[in-house]
C-alpha cells in the first residue's frame, strides 16, 4: 500500500485503514511477504493521520470560541454590516449572540447577521 493521498486522507479513517491492512496480509504473495518495513511506514501514516485529525478537531472547536468570543464582545455595540448576496449596507445595535447548526450570528433587531459580515464597529 502507498502512502495515503491528501485527497483520501479526510475521510480515510482506522476501520477502513484496519480492513485494507488485514486485505493485504490475506492477499499478499507468500513467496514475496510484504516486509514489516512496509508495514511500520503504513502505520505511521495512519498515526500521522489520526494526529492530524484530532489537531483539526481541536483547531475547530478553537475558532468556535474564538468566535463566541468576538460576537459577545459586540453585544451592545453599533455595527455596519452587508446583507448576504452583496445587498445594501447596513447599521445597527448587537442585541446578542445566537448559534445554529454551530453558527455564531450577531442578533441586530430580527435579523441574524454573520460575524463575517460585519464591516464596521463604533
Amino acid at each position: 500500500m502507498s502512502a495515503i493521498s491528501g485527497a483520501t486522507s479526510a475521510s480515510f479513517n482506522q476501520d477502513q485503514f484496519l480492513q485494507l491492512l488485514v486485505a493485504q496480509l490475506q492477499n499478499q504473495d507468500p513467496s514475496s511477504p510484504v516486509e514489516s518495513k512496509e508495514f511500520i511506514a503504513q502505520l505511521a501514516t495512519f498515526s500521522q493521520l489520526q494526529g492530524i485529525q484530532s489537531l483539526n478537531a481541536t483547531f475547530s472547536e478553537s475558532l468556535k470560541l474564538q468566535q463566541l468570543t468576538q460576537g459577545t464582545s459586540l453585544i451592545g455595540k453599533t455595527v455596519d454590516y452587508n446583507l448576504p448576496g452583496g445587498g445594501a449596507s447596513l447599521t445597527g445595535k448587537v442585541d446578542s449572540v445566537s448559534v445554529l447548526d454551530g453558527k455564531y450570528s450577531l442578533v441586530i433587531g430580527t435579523a441574524k447577521i454573520g460575524l463575517d459580515q460585519v464591516t464596521n464597529i463604533r
